[in-house]
């Protein structure tokens, strides 16, 4: 069964996240790099546990999280078809087959503008990154950067992030503390409202309830 320790010594996979870090960097987007991917790949790890997947969808999910913005370094718009592509490439000769082409999916179904959910794999993909939002994101911290570049600007908003399962309630549950003095709450929405219904999709297929809530308020 691949593993997520084998995944991360792949000279292949290591180069891909490199070239993709440094490319969203120099074109001024938030953190797509070690940072973001560990969490996701964490995330995605005890999210499927949490919710009772098995140990080998679990290991499945946390290399998807890992590798699931390689793509960027070759095009942004097409990242997570290229990502899934070139993960396919590096791993294709592995017997277990069907574990790799697992990966192959949840990595390219992870963009919620142009793919729909139809794993538990991609599911908990889609839920562990597109949670990812805190000021540690941003790379530009000036006050004039913050200022005019939005994405930057909502994600600087947030001092605070949680993210839960209550597996009582059946409710994935994310909890943000924005400083409103930085951005409102309306602004939030105007850049992440799409990702918070793909992630309500994502919650959905697992049987489970996405709730969000800034700063106490439940929102969805």
């Amino acid at each position: 069964m691949l593993n997520l320790e084998e995944v991360k010594k792949h000279p292949g996979v290591k180069e891909c996240i490199r070239k993709s870090e440094y490319y969203l960097n120099n074109l001024g987007f938030t953190d797509h790099g070690l940072r973001h991917i560990n969490i996701v790949s964490d995330r995605a790890k005890m999210l499927a546990k949490t919710i009772g997947l098995n140990k080998k969808e679990q290991e499945l999910a946390a290399v998807a999280g890992y590798c699931h913005d390689m793509g960027n370094f070759l095009q942004r718009t097409e990242h997570c078809f290229a990502g899934a592509m070139l993960f396919s490439q590096f791993f294709f000769n592995q017997e277990d087959t069907v574990d790799v082409f697992e990966i192959v999916q949840a990595i390219n179904d992870h963009d919620e503008e142009k793919h729909e959910i139809v794993s538990k794999v991609g599911a908990v993909l889609v839920l562990a990154d597109k949670s990812d939002v805190h000021r540690s994101r941003v790379k530009d911290t000036s006050p004039n950067n913050i200022k005019n570049d939005i994405h930057d600007r909502v994600n600087y908003s947030v001092i605070d992030s949680s993210f839960r399962v209550n597996k009582l309630k059946k409710e994935i549950v994310l909890r943000l503390k924005i400083d409103t003095k930085i951005t409102g709450v309306m602004e939030y929405f105007e850049i992440f409202n799409e990702r918070m219904v793909f992630c309500r999709r994502a919650a959905n297929f697992l049987s489970y309830k996405f709730v969000l809530f800034i700063n106490n308020f439940k929102l969805f």
